[in-house]
């Protein structure tokens, strides 16, 4: 296998094999490819504990790094999705937040782990890049929401 050129590296404290394998279970073309463990002991872990875990996640190449709780997760970074319609949206908003995450605002939500992520339908995006009165309504209506509800951003872009 080769690696990628670029690679996300997201820091866990201690569960990034966990964080791994449940984005599998969840996003498509996603798995856990392969699980590195410390060939000695460190400063948050001892010697054959799982300290790095290839992955990929919708496509793209990612490390989980159980680096400890140094340096927590925050909304300085956060993993977009694209949706298609309100049942994928849905569907993706409730395995984050359902799996002991947490809503936040306008279409962001959080996993267990800290992740920070944009469940944000193409709808919503399409509007946003239309400008002017359009992207205006539909934004103002995002800055209602949790999860986004793309009949209400439907109609906003219809005025």
């Amino acid at each position: 296998m080769t690696q990628a050129k670029a690679t996300i590296c997201l820091w866990y404290d201690t569960e990034a094999q966990a964080a791994a394998e449940f984005y599998a279970t969840v996003f498509p073309d996603s798995a856990v490819t392969h699980i590195h463990r410390a060939p000695a002991d460190y400063p948050s872990g001892k010697a054959g504990d799982v300290l790095m875990v290839e992955f990929t996640l919708c496509g793209l190449a990612c490390i989980g790094l159980n680096g400890g709780p140094a340096f927590p997760q925050s909304e300085a970074f956060s993993i977009q999705i694209a949706t298609e319609d309100q049942a994928e949206t849905d569907r993706y908003w409730q395995a984050i937040t359902g799996n002991g995450g947490q809503e936040s605002a306008c279409g962001w939500c959080k996993d267990r782990w800290g992740v920070n992520w944009q469940i944000t339908p193409r709808v919503l995006t399409e509007a946003m890049a239309a400008g002017g009165d359009e992207a205006r309504r539909a934004f103002t209506a995002m800055l209602e929401m949790r999860k986004i509800d793309i009949a209400t951003i439907e109609a906003a872009r219809r005025g």
